[in-house]
């Protein structure tokens, strides 16, 4: 059964704020509650009909509610329940970062938008990028709408939020900061490196002219035919997949 006091506590988790000073926050549906669970992120506590608890075999130790599907739609954020709620704790930050000359890591510039932020941690752990850092401008990362689009790949990609421009200068000075810029060279013809920090910029203003400054590697995906009136830029996330699929393909040649 759910209770006043609990349906007012996942309600609250709606909220930035409660979710920072809680460190808790709220992921839905069946593949993204038992992605989570199995990444090893700690459950507070799990909220599921009882059909769906017919259905599933959960590790022992989880605090489960059962409820009805009416009580369901209550608790939801979605439109269309799928059967299952849970409540986890933040994951703790990382007291030492990893590096980009060590690996192939993303950051992302003031991206607002919380579908396209758990679009693009949803690609990265498709193309086993496993950090991207963050601007304090951009969407928080447990937001309700984030964590659905991860599909449960939040569990696999650490998200570090800081001050972009402040940390991509303390980076060493051999390191590739690649990004996007209509100006930049073809990525197709560009040589790619498995390593650096690849920057991705707000949906409407693109790169900031801080980072920008910083980036040493400028690059460009063309529209074709060439010279044709096409759109004028691609969504960020499309544009992710698009130059997170060029550097595998080019580093597995």
């Amino acid at each position: 059964m759910l209770s006043k006091a609990l349906q007012k506590r996942i309600s609250a988790l709606e909220n930035k704020k409660q979710r920072k000073e809680s460190g808790l926050f709220v992921a839905e549906g069946g593949k993204t509650v038992l992605d989570l669970i199995n990444s090893g992120l700690k459950v507070d506590k799990l909220i599921a009909t009882h059909e769906w608890l017919q259905e599933h075999e959960l590790p022992r130790g989880i605090e489960t509610i059962e409820v009805s599907n009416d009580e369901m739609r209550r608790a939801s954020f979605q439109q269309a329940p799928q059967g299952v709620l849970a409540i986890f704790h933040q994951p703790e930050e990382q007291a030492k970062l990893t590096v980009p000359c060590n690996e192939l890591c993303l950051a992302l510039d003031n991206v607002q938008d919380p579908g396209n932020l758990g679009t693009i941690i949803r690609i990265a752990d498709w193309f086993g990028i496993k950090n991207i850092f963050c601007s304090i401008g951009t969407a928080d990362v447990y937001n309700p709408k984030t964590i659905q689009a991860t599909m449960g790949a939040i569990g696999r990609v650490r998200v570090h939020y800081l001050d972009l421009p402040e940390y991509i200068a303390s980076l060493k000075d051999k390191t590739p900061i690649y990004g996007t810029f209509l100006d930049g060279e073809n990525i197709y013809g560009k040589e790619l490196c498995n390593k650096g920090l690849i920057i991705m910029g707000n949906e409407g203003n693109g790169i900031s002219k801080e980072c920008s400054a910083l980036v040493n590697e400028r690059l460009f995906i063309p529209n074709y035919p060439a010279g044709c009136e096409t759109s004028e830029s691609l969504n960020v996330s499309v544009a992710t997949a698009i130059i997170c699929s060029e550097f595998r393909r080019r580093i597995e040649q």
